[in-house]
């Protein structure tokens, strides 16, 4: 059992020195979102118009969105629409993708993610039975 404590304590340590570790460096990077090395989900508001772009860049770097149209389409439906089109062409053009969830949100991605979608069966012709 003595053993066993001196494991844990040992492995506390070395939890604690690569969270330092990694403390440390995203302290000397601008921003936790300039890690090339991680994948972010965010969820953002679209307010304006404008804000397509902060997505686009997001998307750009590898972060997966979740997006809320709701301030957007409370000040212009058409905007929403524009902003959705655009989105939808800038995702086909950098080979991400970009669903719907619910009535409020839409999520985007980059290339390296897919949206499972789950394919409805096509309603088949009715087969003659041999009754």
């Amino acid at each position: 059992m003595a053993s066993l404590g001196k494991d844990i304590k040992e492995a506390d340590q070395k939890v604690k020195e690569t969270e330092n570790s990694e403390t440390s460096k995203t302290d000397s990077a601008s921003s936790p979102m300039s890690d090339t090395n991680k994948i972010y989900l965010r969820a953002l508001p679209l307010r304006a118009l404008e804000d397509v772009e902060v997505v686009k860049t997001e998307i750009k770097s590898g972060n997966i969105l979740i997006l809320r149209i709701t301030p957007l389409a409370k000040k212009s439906v058409e905007d929403v629409k524009q902003a959705v089109n655009e989105l939808c062409e800038f995702v086909e053009h950098v080979g991400g993708d970009i669903a719907r969830l619910g009535e409020e949100r839409v999520v985007v991605t980059p290339s390296s993610i897919r949206i499972w979608r789950e394919k409805t069966p096509m309603p088949s012709e009715e087969t003659a039975t041999a009754a």
